[in-house]
């Protein structure tokens, strides 16, 4: 059997598996990434990334492109969410789309994007490979070994039964809320599980009549069955959601007449002309496409040298459109300890605190959104949540051995005017370089980033000896004319804030350590290295 070898396998090609490799790859990481359909879906599946999943993508110089390619029904201000027995009934609820998605442009220079995920997929699996990365349509992963060194794999041509061999010292499951990496595993799930089985269709059709001028975003409509949604694709373009039985049904079964069927019963037109139902799967004709809506938390999330990730890991209703992007967010966070680890930079023990920290995001965020599906689907008030969807979005915390915690507790998320503190994700605060404006975000991405204000020159020699890239805010090379950036992120103008490649806060230091007279043999600028140094040691598990 042939075999070969790379650092990180990655089994499964959506967005999550796609984005992984991205990020590993920009790392420098030698990474395969296998997916056995022999093409990202045509099916638009997740319609919108919210502006932390965009800060991500802007950290490795992907905003610019994924915005151009967003829908023609981006503008999201304008459009409406409604809950009816029909398109053509009156609503029982109705709301601006704008109230769903808060505008957060104090907190963040990114927006929300209205992409299509089969389009953002084509855009990340394009610049993973220009990076680097080796990503195989039409192959899965057969089986694979585990053992104290790495991972041994069986990948199969689904096509032609080939097979080959692959030697790998890290697995990412990115493979599905079925995820059968998980499975082998013996990993369990909690919580509800599989709340509802559903299909999804593209279709065209002119529905002007029953939209009533309404420029609708999504609709949750009572008929053909309580939880079908619709949502405009492009034009006269339209994605539907439906429920079924899959005891006594499968997706495949459901023919041409059967999608018209449910689509007139759901706008409520009788005789609705509906012009095309779309091919979403080139290979196999398929037009109607299953899926589970799940609600559920693996039980951990590693095992040996195999990570979960995406809904392997976690699954969440749609609503809130939350799942996406926290499965975005946990390759985000994986890669870059990954990468650590690989170069030498960091410990073992680093890989640890990726369930430490991306489990405790997920069980919350499950929570949000099975709160948000109860209050968009139900006559009855809906219940209290604890945190806001900002804070949901940005502000949820990390709690784990990468990060020095100035306090233990406190909620699992915080509004974003209240981040800096360690273990939040580092404050978006503008600032100038040559003239130009920019976010402090900007300035992450790469290593880890040691920030001090204007009179914390005395870090600098020290970050230099720690191994650590500094930069001052306030000085020559980064202005801060407003003199405002030791108040956002909670220190002094001698402080100093350390961010992890991943743009949170690992540690913060009000200020420069200073001597007292009594000390005059003492070194402040040598206690500053011995502080960070200890930091440094701890959070990368350099020993």
């Amino acid at each position: 059997m042939p075999h070969e070898d790379t650092e990180v396998l990655i089994a499964g090609g959506a967005v999550v598996g796609l984005s992984a490799a991205l990020f590993l790859a920009r790392a420098g990481v030698r990474v395969t990434l296998v997916e056995r359909k022999p093409s990202t879906l045509r099916h638009p599946r997740a319609r919108v990334i919210n502006p932390r999943t965009v800060e991500i993508y802007r950290s490795v110089g992907l905003e610019e492109t994924i915005v151009a390619a967003q829908s023609l029904t981006s503008d999201l201000s304008t459009k409406t969410v409604i809950r009816a027995r029909t398109l053509d009934d009156a609503e029982l609820f109705s709301t601006p789309m704008r109230n769903e998605a808060p505008g957060l442009s104090e907190a963040t220079p990114c927006d929300w994007c209205s992409i299509d995920q089969n389009r953002l997929e084509e855009i990340v699996a394009d610049h993973a490979v220009k990076l680097g990365a080796d990503v195989r349509y039409s192959t899965e992963l057969a089986s694979f070994e585990e053992d104290g060194d790495g991972v041994t794999a069986t990948l199969r041509d689904p096509d032609t039964g080939r097979e080959r061999r692959i030697r790998a010292r890290y697995l990412i499951a990115a493979d599905g809320s079925r995820s059968s990496v998980r499975r082998r595993l013996g990993i369990g799930v909690t919580g509800p599980g599989v709340l509802q089985n559903i299909v999804s269709l593209v279709f065209k059709a002119d529905l002007s009549g029953p939209l009533r001028g309404r420029d609708l975003g999504l609709g949750y409509f009572d008929q053909p069955e309580p939880g079908t949604r619709m949502m405009p694709l492009d034009g006269s373009r339209w994605v539907f959601v439906t429920p079924y039985d899959p005891a006594t049904n499968s997706a495949e079964d459901f023919d041409d007449d059967w999608c018209v069927g449910v689509i007139r019963a759901a706008v409520g037109v009788p005789d609705l002309r509906v012009d095309n139902i779309e091919v979403q799967i080139e290979r196999t004709g398929a037009k109607v496409l299953g899926y589970e809506v799940a609600a559920q938390l693996a039980e951990r999330y590693r095992q040996g040298r195999v990570f979960l990730a995406g809904d392997a890991a976690h699954a969440m209703p749609p609503t809130g459109a939350l799942g996406a992007a926290t499965g975005v967010q946990d390759a985000h966070n994986l890669a870059w300890k990954l990468a650590a680890v690989l170069s030498g930079d960091a410990g073992p023990a680093l890989l640890d605190t990726y369930e430490q920290e991306r489990r405790a995001v997920a069980g919350h965020t499950i929570d949000y959104a099975m709160k948000t599906m109860r209050d968009r689907t139900s006559t009855a008030d809906g219940d209290e949540k604890p945190v806001s969807y900002a804070a949901i979005i940005l502000g949820y915390r990390y709690d784990s051995a990468a990060v020095l915690p100035e306090e233990t507790g406190g909620p699992p998320a915080l509004d974003p005017d209240l981040l800096g503190a360690p273990g939040t994700r580092a404050p978006h605060y503008v600032i100038v370089r040559d003239g130009v404006p920019l976010s402090t975000l900007d300035l992450f991405g790469g290593g880890a980033v040691l920030l001090t204000g204007p009179e914390g020159g005395g870090w600098h020699p020290a970050a230099a000896r720690a191994g650590v890239d500094v930069r001052m805010i306030g000085g020559p090379e980064l202005a801060d004319p407003e003199g405002g950036w030791p108040r956002a992120y909670g220190v002094s103008a001698s402080g100093a804030v350390l961010v992890r490649p991943d743009g949170f806060v690992a540690w913060r230091a009000p200020a420069l350590p200073t001597v007292a007279k009594s000390d005059a043999g003492r070194d402040a600028g040598r206690d500053a290295e011995a502080a960070l140094r200890s930091v440094v040691a701890r959070i990368l598990d350099r020993g």
